[in-house]
């Protein structure tokens, strides 16, 4: 039987568990996720796992988070001031901001904390730092 390799596309089932077992991600009740192996369409870890793996195989993939999101990086933290937010935009913990940059490039924030007079954004994934798990089952080989 063949096996999953670099430059085929392959079709899976997946579900994704933070270390104390809650799912953050599943494709239950949706179409499998479709990508190419070794073109960096999903997280390193993930395309490692399926690496070698044959139509209908199931396994479980432990993923450190340095294959996955990567270490949190306290570096993309920043306190803005709240003077610096338009009067009319109400914000809550854990509210998604599309912020651009000097460059004219738009990164992703995190609301991460609301103070008195200013506000934390965090610019890492949310899932950066974390080490997932991955129950995956391969459902289709292409190419």
């Amino acid at each position: 039987m063949a096996k999953a390799a670099s430059g085929n596309t392959v079709k899976v089932d997946y579900t994704g568990r933070l270390v104390d077992g809650t799912v953050f991600d599943s494709s239950e009740g949706r179409e499998p996720l479709e990508f190419t192996l070794g073109e960096g369409q999903v997280i390193p870890g993930f395309d490692q796992g399926v690496m070698g793996m044959e139509t209908g195989e199931t396994k479980t993939i432990t993923i450190p988070s340095e294959d996955a999101y990567g270490a949190h990086q306290a570096d993309l933290v920043a306190e803005i001031e709240k003077c610096g937010v338009p009067p009319d935009m109400v914000l809550s913990v854990g509210d998604m901001l599309r912020l651009q940059q000097p460059d004219g490039r738009a990164i992703a924030a995190t609301v991460a904390e609301i103070k008195d007079g200013s506000i934390v954004l965090d610019a890492n994934h949310p899932l950066a730092g974390q080490d997932l798990t991955f129950d995956v089952k391969l459902v289709e080989i292409q190419g």
